[in-house]
């Protein structure tokens, strides 16, 4: 019974994905995410193309805006990740992510930072994180994708310290989905 079930299965993954190989498809994407230590979730927008490069491998480049805040609003931070993530589909629909992002990042320290009003200050950075998760992708029509995914994000802003700033943490998760066309 599990020599049937693993030739069921790898006849699956090396058939099935046939289907997928060597496609190139592009399109818009959103995502809800939760940061560690922000004050709440928020939503985010962005492109994301892929590329099926064989059987059960393929690529994908994103890129996203993204903002939140922190402690009461006294910090935000403004987003733009460049993500690069490799895609493992052990199976046609479902596949593994791993990946690395580039953000370029504006944190405002609004009024009040340092408890000294109208005080403000902006850093812009560039941070880089990675990130891993998995998620489905579903041909919805002859060239249309559905995909959705769960990543999690491993960030350090490095913020300024500030009464009340010890130990934020800027890691997250998002949850996306998008709408892919064959190009």
């Amino acid at each position: 019974m599990k020599a049937r079930v693993g030739a069921c299965f790898l006849l699956l993954l090396f058939t099935g994905s046939a289907l997928y190989s060597q496609s190139v498809h592009f399109g818009p994407e959103l995502g809800f995410y939760n940061a560690t230590n922000a004050d709440g979730s928020r939503l985010m927008g962005g492109l994301a193309l892929r590329i099926h490069l064989a059987r059960a491998l393929g690529i994908e480049a994103s890129v996203n805006y993204r903002s939140e805040d922190y402690s009461g609003g006294r910090v935000t931070v403004r987003s733009w990740p460049v993500m690069v993530t490799a895609l493992l589909y052990p199976v046609p629909v479902v596949y593994g992510a791993v990946g690395a992002g580039w953000y370029n990042t504006a944190i405002d320290y609004n009024s009040g930072f340092l408890g000294i009003p109208g005080y403000s200050v902006t850093d812009t950075k560039q941070d880089f994180g990675w990130h891993f998760g998995g998620g489905v992708d579903l041909p919805v029509g002859g060239h249309t994708r559905l995909v959705g995914d769960i990543r999690y994000v491993f960030l350090d802003y490095g913020f300024r310290e500030f009464p009340g700033s010890a130990g934020i943490n800027a890691n997250f998760y998002v949850v996306t989905i998008g709408l892919l066309f064959r190009l």
